[in-house]
């Protein structure tokens, strides 16, 4: 069973979806459904022997393109809707004990193409308002499989954290004339401190407001608003971007570092975004080798985060593993 029932007091859709509480957990590696299917193996979600990237759609999806008819009728102050959306699974490649950042910069590259395919194809179904790109990595963040993959949600609305962006940017817009991203880039190049690398299309920087003490956003330097508008040098760029951070993360414990990266762009309904400016953000949990950052009460419970660190400090740290990203040629 899934719907979705609106927050009066948020001001915002939550989802219930009751199928999920049965999806698969942790498997062995032989019993991986994002596996290829061997001859004479373990069935897998993807019945080839081998393959390059995937994209399907999720067995158990929070939104669905035929949602059911909602559990409960629903009230003046309680709406309820059906879950209609599209949920996705993008497999990065069929070695399940790799990671993205033990990916050659190449498989990276050819991702963010296919990144751009889905955003492209899902937002022109008419009742998606937004294409969200995000992939939870690690059982520290709650991962159900290993192997390495993304999602991709669907929306029928453009969701609660994204409309704040949103409002915020053209706010910035309407009183300075400026993009409001384009203008934190700006101050992050000029103090330079918080920058982990930057190339000709993008800039990592640990930013100023940082609210995890290992958070990192990359931005785009040219102003625009998805992922369809990069040409092939900023794509390219894009991956070496990509590559430089997650090796860098993987090396600061030495660990398979975990993080929630998600990309925010424009929405899917035919408004006018300009004053908005695609950027990807990184939200690691780990505060130390061995200590999490928790969402507690302040941060769950107000909204407002707590950083035991400094962004300056941190960003230092991540900075010193950048390391050269070697191409095979492109």
């Amino acid at each position: 069973m899934s719907e979705l029932r609106w927050h009066p007091l948020l001001g915002e859709w939550v989802a219930t979806a009751t199928h999920r509480q049965d999806r698969t957990f942790l498997p062995p590696p032989d019993y991986c459904p994002l596996c290829p299917t061997k001859p004479g193996g373990f069935p897998t979600e993807i019945a080839e022997p081998t393959y390059d990237i995937v994209a399907f759609e999720n067995r158990f999806p929070s939104l669905s393109p035929q949602p059911p008819t909602p559990a409960i009728e629903g009230t003046e102050l309680y709406p309820v809707r059906p879950s209609f959306g599209v949920c996705e699974v993008v497999v990065y490649t069929p070695e399940h004990s790799s990671t993205l950042a033990d990916q050659p910069v190449e498989q990276i590259y050819k991702l963010i193409q296919v990144w751009a395919d889905r955003y492209r194809e899902l937002s022109a179904i008419e009742q998606v308002k937004y294409v969200f790109i995000f992939e939870n990595k690690g059982e520290a963040i709650g991962v159900t499989l290993h192997h390495p993959h993304g999602q991709i949600y669907a929306y029928p609305f453009v969701p609660p954290r994204l409309l704040q962006e949103l409002s915020r940017s053209q706010m910035h817009f309407e009183d300075k004339g400026r993009c409001l991203v384009c203008d934190i880039i700006a101050e992050e190049k000029e103090f330079g401190s918080r920058v982990i690398v930057e190339n000709a299309g993008f800039v990592a920087y640990l930013p100023f407001f940082a609210r995890y003490p290992y958070e990192v956003h990359i931005a785009s330097d040219r102003h625009l608003q998805d992922i369809t508008e990069l040409d092939r040098s900023e794509q390219l760029d894009l991956a070496e971007i990509l590559k430089h951070l997650l090796v860098a993360y993987d090396g600061l414990f030495g660990v398979s570092f975990p993080y929630m990266m998600v990309m925010h762009q424009r929405p899917s309904d035919g408004g006018d975004y300009d004053h908005y400016h695609f950027h990807i953000e990184f939200y690691p949990p780990l505060r130390t080798a061995t200590k999490l950052k928790y969402l507690a009460g302040s941060e769950s419970g107000a909204g407002m985060f707590i950083n035991d660190t400094l962004p300056e400090d941190k960003a230092a740290e991540v900075r010193q593993y950048i390391r050269p990203v070697d191409w095979r040629g492109q």
